[in-house]
Parts: C-alpha cells; sequence; structure tokens
C-alpha cells in the first residue's frame, strides 16, 4: 500500500477550480471529499490519490484506471465521473455528488425491505450490463461501492455503482499483469482470487452475492482471516436457500447460479435481472419505497429491531390463542372444567414458546375435550376443528398467525365485521394477506350457526337449530357444515381475500391525502361488493343486508392506513442536503 501524505486542510483548492470543503471517506488509495465547484457553482465528489513519498507502485496507475473506465459510462446506475487531473502532489477524479447512504451502510441498517433489495438489484443489473456493453468489467463490486440516493430520479437510479479504480477495459492492454490480485478478497470470483484473468462473470459473481449478503443479512464467503475466506470460496458457497427458505424459488435459483465456482455456468445478468422482477410482486415491501427516497432535508430508513419484531409476534400469537381459549370456554361451556383464565394463560405461554407445535397440542387437546369431555359436545367440536384445521392448510408457516382469524367473530359481534380485511391486509406476503382474509370469512361463518347470531351475512336458512345437532358429529356434518358449504356464504371468503390483497396498493403513496382517498374508495368498493353479494344469497342466508360492512370497512381501512404510516414511517439517521453528507451519530 502506498504511504498516503496527511490530509489536505478545509479550503484547499485544486485543479484551479475545486474547493474542498469536507472529507467523506478515505480509503487505501486515497480520500474522497465534498467540494464546490466554483466555476459551475455546484457540489462535487473528489476523489485525492496522493503521490508516493517513496519508490512504491504509482497509485497513477488506479486514477487513470477509473478515469478511462468511468469516461466510457453514462448511465443513472453509474456515478458520473466530470474531470479528471493532477498536480505536484495528487492525481484528482471529480465526479457528482451524490447524497445517500452506501449498501454497506444500509445493510447494517436493515434498512432495505426484501423488495428494496430487488430493485436496487435490477438497478445494479442494468448499471453493470451498461459497462459491459461499453468493455468495462467492474471487478470491485461490493456493498461499499454502491450508494443509495437519498432522491433517485428513477427506478435506474435506485442504486449507483461507483470506484471503477481496478476496472479492466476489455480491447485494451492488462492495466494488471495475469497473476496480480485486485478487489476485495470477501467479493471475488473464484478466478479473480486466484490471479487468471476475468470478465464480466467476475461481475455476475460478486454482484449475486452482494444480492446474497443483502437478502440474507450476512456474507456466506467472509470469515475470520483471508486465507479461511480463500478456502470457503474455493470450496464453493451455500445455498440462499439454507439462510431464507421463504424466497421465491427462481430468485433462489438464480443467486445461487451466479454463485457457482466456474464462471461459464454461471447465468448471466439478463437472466439474473428477470429473476429479481419476477420476485418482485410477491417480495415483502415493510414500507416500500419509503426507504429509498427521503424528504429533501433528510435521509429516512427503517430502525431495525428483528429480535424485538421476532419476540413481538410470538407474543402476540401467544395472546391472541388464549384470548380465543378464555372467549371459547366463557361463551361455549355452560360449565367449564377448567378455570378460564389459567386455562388461557397455559395457552398463551405454549404458544408463545412453540407457536406451532404448541398450536397444534393445545388446539388437538381443546377439541379432543369438547368431543368426549364434559359437558359432550361433539358437535360444537366438530365445528371448530373446521375453523382450525384451516389455518396450518392455508398457512402452513406462518405458525404465529394461526390465532389471529379468532378476532374475525370478534370484530363482526362488535358490528364491525368488514374491518377484517383491513387487518389481514397488513400481511407482508400477497398469499398471506388472501389466506388470511378467507380464513377470517371461513371463522365468521362458522361462528354464526354456532352462536346462533347474526355476524355478517346470516347463516343458511337450511342450518337447523344448534340444539338439533350439537350432540352427534354426523349430524352436524349433515344439518350445519353441507348446508353452509352449498349456500353461498363463502363466497365472502372469496370477497374479503380479495379485499385484503386489493387494500396494500392503495397504501402504497407518498401523499397522505391520495391514501386517505385510497382507502376510502377501498371501503366503498368492499361495501358495495357485500350489499351484491347479500343480495344475490337473499332467500339462502338470513341477512339480505350484510351487518357491519359500512362500519367495519371504513373503520378497518382507516386503523390500516394509521398503522401502515406509523410502521413505514421512517427514522431519521443522518443529515443530507447542501450542508453536507450523511453523518450518523
Amino acid at each position: 500500500m502506498p504511504t498516503v501524505r496527511s490530509p489536505r486542510p478545509v479550503a484547499s483548492r485544486v485543479l484551479d477550480r475545486y474547493r474542498l470543503e469536507r472529507r467523506l471517506g478515505a480509503g487505501a488509495f486515497g480520500a474522497v471529499w465534498l467540494a464546490y465547484d466554483e466555476t459551475l457553482e455546484r457540489r462535487v465528489a473528489v476523489k485525492v490519490v496522493p503521490r508516493p513519498e517513496r519508490a512504491e507502485p504509482d497509485p497513477r496507475g488506479r486514477a487513470q484506471r477509473e478515469a478511462l473506465a468511468s469516461a466510457r459510462l453514462n448511465h443513472p446506475g453509474i456515478v458520473a465521473l466530470y474531470e479528471a487531473g493532477e498536480d505536484a502532489e495528487a492525481h484528482y477524479l471529480v465526479s457528482e455528488l451524490v447524497e445517500g447512504l452506501t449498501l454497506a451502510q444500509a445493510i447494517a441498517q436493515s434498512a432495505l425491505s426484501d423488495r428494496d433489495a430487488l430493485r436496487v438489484g435490477v438497478a445494479l443489473c442494468d448499471a453493470l450490463a451498461h459497462a459491459h456493453a461499453h468493455g468495462v468489467v467492474h471487478r470491485d463490486i461490493k456493498p461499499a461501492n454502491v450508494i443509495i440516493p437519498a432522491r433517485p430520479h428513477s427506478e435506474a437510479g435506485l442504486a449507483k455503482l461507483t470506484d471503477f479504480g481496478v476496472a479492466r477495459l476489455a480491447g485494451e492492454d492488462m492495466l494488471t499483469r495475469t497473476g496480480d490480485v485486485v478487489g476485495t478478497l470477501a467479493y471475488m470470483a473464484p478466478e479473480q482470487a486466484e490471479g487468471r484473468r476475468v470478465g464480466p462473470p467476475a461481475d455476475v459473481y460478486a454482484l449475486a452475492l452482494v444480492l446474497y449478503e443483502v437478502l440474507a443479512g450476512f456474507n456466506p464467503a467472509r470469515a475470520a482471516a483471508p486465507a479461511a475466506t480463500a478456502r470457503r470460496v474455493a470450496a464453493g458457497l451455500p445455498s440462499l436457500r439454507r439462510a431464507r427458505r421463504d424466497l421465491a424459488a427462481g430468485l433462489v435459483l438464480a443467486i445461487d447460479a451466479g454463485l457457482r465456482r466456474r464462471p461459464e455456468e454461471r447465468g448471466s445478468l439478463e437472466a439474473l435481472r428477470a429473476a429479481l422482477t419476477a420476485a418482485l410482486p410477491d417480495a415483502a415491501a415493510d414500507g416500500g419505497a419509503r426507504t429509498l427516497v427521503a424528504p429533501a432535508d433528510a435521509l429516512m430508513v427503517r430502525e431495525p429491531r428483528p429480535l424485538a419484531r421476532r419476540l413481538g409476534g410470538r407474543g402476540l400469537a401467544g395472546a391472541l390463542a388464549g384470548g380465543a381459549c378464555f372467549a371459547a370456554l366463557v361463551a361455549l361451556v355452560a360449565r367449564p372444567p377448567l378455570e378460564p383464565l389459567p386455562a388461557a394463560a397455559v395457552v398463551a405461554l405454549a404458544v408463545a414458546l412453540l407457536p406451532r407445535l404448541g398450536w397444534l397440542v393445545t388446539a388437538g387437546a381443546g377439541v379432543a375435550w369438547l368431543a368426549a369431555g364434559s359437558p359432550h359436545q361433539p358437535g360444537t367440536a366438530v365445528v371448530i376443528a373446521a375453523g382450525l384445521l384451516a389455518c396450518p392448510l392455508l398457512l402452513a408457516r406462518a405458525g404465529v398467525w394461526w390465532s389471529l382469524p379468532a378476532l374475525a367473530p370478534a370484530l363482526a359481534a362488535l358490528g364491525l365485521a368488514c374491518a377484517w380485511p383491513a387487518l389481514a391486509a397488513l400481511a407482508p406476503r400477497l398469499h398471506q394477506r388472501a389466506a388470511l382474509g378467507a380464513l377470517g370469512a371461513w371463522w365468521v361463518a362458522l361462528a354464526e350457526p354456532l352462536s346462533g347470531r347474526e355476524l355478517y351475512l346470516g347463516q343458511a336458512a337450511t342450518i337447523a337449530p344448534s340444539v338439533a345437532w350439537i350432540q352427534s358429529p354426523r349430524s352436524t356434518a349433515v344439518d350445519a357444515l353441507a348446508p353452509l358449504a352449498t349456500s353461498g356464504a363463502l363466497a365472502g371468503a372469496v370477497l374479503w381475500a380479495l379485499a385484503a390483497v386489493a387494500l396494500p396498493w392503495a397504501l402504497r403513496t407518498r401523499s397522505t391525502a391520495v391514501l386517505v382517498i385510497g382507502v376510502l374508495t377501498w371501503a366503498a368498493v368492499l361495501v358495495v361488493g357485500s350489499e351484491i353479494l347479500g343480495g344475490v344469497l337473499q332467500g339462502t342466508v338470513s341477512r339480505g343486508d350484510p351487518r357491519g360492512a359500512l362500519a367495519g370497512a371504513a373503520a378497518g381501512g382507516l386503523a390500516a392506513a394509521g398503522f401502515w404510516l406509523a410502521r413505514t414511517r421512517p427514522h431519521r439517521i443522518g443529515r443530507v442536503g447542501p450542508g453536507g453528507p450523511i453523518r450518523f451519530p
């Protein structure tokens, strides 16, 4: 590494026009400064590469290499180079000033949702495709060399690639000899780490590794020592599937393909981009573009609380399971053999500790007790089992949510039936929203004949009173469940599933006024859909006018909007703007 002189003092002037104001960062070959262009009256970034004080490898090769590479490129996803120059003290690269944070900082802050990560990946694929088309191979793609602008001007500019200091230009003489190793070891393709000639597949490898790190939260190649890192790279990296089983199969396959040891076996940038684009609709979007777009005076990102979030989810699952147990013991059983409160506490603790196993065990025990215990209510057990079984079937991997549909009958009993689709819409993935919406309607439909109350559409007209079937599982299936299934009342499950899927599209806006209008429109469509459904089913169900449609849809939509704003309201972590770059506390 060349000996770097002391940094220039603040307000130093270089190349007769750039006044250095503040150092933004430093590396092995020099420092990047915030500077003011006195000729064009704008702020720029100036990389200062000092001349060595003694006879060591001249960094001019790196500065010249970066200038030559950047001069070929003109793309919104690549930091633009304005000028290159030198004087007796140093070499200078003048580029656009990008206000934002690096991808490395975003990873450390857990600032990107899955959807944001995929959008950044698409932008980087496009930027690299442009570079490769112009004969430039970057060779040092890593999170520290990707900047996420505070105010991107387009989707292609959501991320900007910088630092082409080790880039190789196709068609030119090699700027480093075969056998030299340049780049960052933890992101190097195997052929690059071995000192062999590299081409575009090396950039595909590094980009796939960066995406792996963003999605998994760690770099699988990085080890405690360089030798251990080199061994990991040589042995091959584990599949992303081990760290993220919830990601789309096509996305995982594309990233895994990009990490293959042999360059000829890696997928192309086009294939990787296609996989990222295909996975976008179902990617988790906890805040969506809000993590990438900020007000003019500050860059905002979400404050990560992964452990607290997991514990909160388990606690909520336990509380809901305990609440459902308490309500069942109090409302469905005249003389419960167990005290409702202690029983509910045991259920809540079991589900909080082991969300899926605890839920299955306690649910199975409750159904078995209703079927064979005292008081003997096998019909009630059959109806409750029908509701419980649907939860793990539709939400197999989301055990913490299996008790959530129990809220739907409670809301319906309060006259807010259509508030449930709004709550279901807060689930992160599309299929989870649809499943929760349908499950809520299913539980409400089952609760109506069980409780004898009209909660939404009312029970099927052909269902006999509960006293006629509650003592026999066969009578329950024939006289309660079969009429329910054939009455058309389950069409409400389709309506609620569609409503839960549609609401997030009304919420994804930066304007509060537009958000309110979108939510009210969503509520109006849900109310009209409920009324139409009630009219179609009139005569087959006990209500022609759905109960709790208007009040529930309005209240639920506005509550979901408020929760969405609170959840996606970013946290200020550093000032960005005319006063200078991000400075983290």
